[in-house]
């Protein structure tokens, strides 16, 4: 069964090991991601699936990945001693990559054993009280937005039938062009198309989403449209209220942490 839905950031910036001199600045989303492990906590889940990138992420196929274990690092941002280690739910991936291929959807299997930034940050805060937790990371693709608005539908299904206590996370940070300084530089598009997609969640409205600009995206540089997309399709049908616990860019990229609260 599903028992909860959120969609997270994934910047290293939020942690003070990463960014020391700096991470005051990103408070409102460090803070809003601890109620969100709080909340999460609060219904127990056994296994956390999170829509994410990976470093392995096929072209034309959706990407589960099983490696046992998964290491988390932060070597690559300069926190040389940091460590984490997750387990896979190996039950729940196998019957899900069974369920959606016979549905006609492309799956593949990786096994990345390095777990990507886009997992171990939301992961840092969200472990907070669940240190036994198991995580299965799919990652999106190259495929069409009603395609994986589609595939999280069809694993919605998988899910609740699941007699494991389910959480879906949709980790990524959103638009990376929001000053000067952001990665892409500054463009307008970027606060355009983070706004709308704030105001979108806020109403929980699919279609909208499913008919976003996509010179906004592109041009804002977004990196978690599509996951948020599949988390929509995954709640698809099912009553829940979305609540917005922060969204900011301190560091020129756009940063949404919400709840979709189920009823």
């Amino acid at each position: 069964m599903i028992v909860f839905a959120g969609i997270v950031p994934c910047s290293p910036l939020m942690l003070p090991s990463v960014n020391p001199e700096r991470v005051g600045l990103i408070e409102k989303t460090r803070n809003a991601m601890h109620e969100l492990s709080e909340e999460l906590f609060a219904t127990h889940p056994d296994t956390v699936v999170m829509f994410c990138q990976h470093t392995q992420t096929p072209h034309d196929a959706f990407a589960m990945n099983v490696a046992d274990p998964y290491t988390a690092t932060l070597a690559a941002f300069g926190d040389l001693g940091y460590t984490q280690t997750y387990h896979p739910d190996f039950m729940l991936a196998d019957k899900a990559q069974r369920e959606l291929r016979k549905s006609g959807f492309p799956v593949t299997m990786v096994t990345e054993a390095s777990l990507p930034f886009g997992a171990t940050v939301p992961l840092d805060f969200l472990r907070e009280h669940l240190p036994n937790v198991h995580i299965l990371p799919i990652a999106p693709c190259a495929l069409s937005v009603k395609e994986h608005f589609d595939f999280g539908a069809a694993l919605r299904n998988i899910l609740v039938e699941s007699p494991k206590r389910i959480a879906i996370i949709a980790a990524g940070d959103c638009s990376h062009t929001r000053s000067n300084e952001a990665p892409g530089g500054l463009h307008d598009e970027g606060k355009q198309s983070d706004d709308l997609l704030e105001t979108l969640i806020t109403q929980k409205n699919t279609a909208g989403l499913l008919q976003f600009d996509e010179n906004l995206l592109a041009v804002g540089q977004d990196a978690a449209y599509k996951q948020i997309v599949m988390l929509f399709g995954a709640l698809d049908g099912m009553p829940a209220k979305s609540r917005i616990l922060s969204h900011e860019a301190p560091f020129g990229v756009g940063e949404i942490v919400a709840e979709l609260v189920l009823n």
